[in-house]
Order: structure tokens, then sequence, then C-alpha cells
């Protein structure tokens, strides 16, 4: 495969290591665990991790195709995987994922560090002021469609901050 990725596969990826480590994730943490997978993708790798932009809602920023895949868990821990249509039987199948060795290096690194936090946690890191998500949900703007949160914003945000010791 190559980079960037959909986040349906980064999330199954999280979901797996998460069930493997015997942490219970919900929606709202999946959703930060890989914001954060590909903020830290951006600045250690130099490269994003997912091909699509993530917005700004109310709690964080979301991929809300990965965020309609999960709602019906609501606040319960994630036991599914996320799917896609295949082409040729018209069936549902689990997005399988297979990384570069320096990715799937990465992603455990950072999903060691922010799985273990509780989703409140997470949020809060999401929302830090004069970050990303800060800025497109406070926007000055009559309207600001969409309220995606661009890749050069992450970066540049977060390529000034404190990064935890590890991940790298």
């Amino acid at each position: 495969m190559s980079e960037p990725y959909d986040g349906r596969a980064i999330a199954n990826f999280v979901l797996d290591l998460c069930d493997s480590m015997g942490v219970r994730v919900t929606n709202l943490s999946l959703q930060k665990i890989v914001y954060f997978c590909h903020v830290w993708s951006l600045v250690g790798l130099q490269k994003p991790l997912i091909r699509h932009k993530f917005e700004a809602w109310e709690y964080g920023p979301v991929l809300p195709y990965l965020y309609r895949e999960f709602k019906a868990y609501d606040r319960s821990p994630i036991q599914g995987r996320a799917t896609q249509l295949d082409p040729f039987t018209g069936r549902k199948r689990v997005v399988p994922y297979q990384f570069a060795a320096d990715t799937e290096s990465h992603l455990r690194e950072v999903i060691n560090f922010y799985a273990r936090m509780r989703a409140g946690d997470l949020v809060e890191m999401s929302h830090v002021e004069g970050g990303p998500w800060h800025k497109v949900w406070n926007h000055k703007g009559h309207s600001n469609p969409g309220m995606q949160i661009e890749n050069s914003s992450i970066a540049e945000f977060y390529s000034r901050a404190h990064r935890p010791s590890s991940v790298q």
C-alpha cells in the first residue's frame, strides 16, 4: 500500500493493537488516537499518514467517515472493525492494513502513548489553545465550510510543541 492511507485502515490497526494491549477504545478515543498518529507522522516522518483531512468538531478533530463507521457504539468500547464494500462481491469486508516498517513502528509508539489516556484528556489535548483544531473551531470569519484542519497547520503547530518522549 502506498501512503497516505485510508483512515479506516489506521483505525483498524489502532483497534487491533489496543485489543492486544487490553485497552478498550471508544469512538471518541479512537478519533483522537488516529489524529495524534497523523500529527506525529506529519512531524516525525514528514509525511501525511491519512489521505483525508480532519474536521474540527465540538469534541476535537474528526474524520467524519470514521465517526459514521463507529457511531453505533456511542460511548461503549468498539467491538467491530471498519469495513469497505468489496467491488467484486458487493459485500462488506474489513479494511485491511499493511504499513512500511517505519510507519508501523511510528504507529506503535504513538498508540502505546495515547491509548492509555482517558477520552476527556485526549479531547483536552486536541483542543489546546492556538492549536490547529482551536484555530478552525474558533475562526473569525462568517463561515468555514467543512471546518477542515489543514495538514500544514498541524505540522506547523506540532513541530513547535513538546513531543512526548516515547513518541519519536
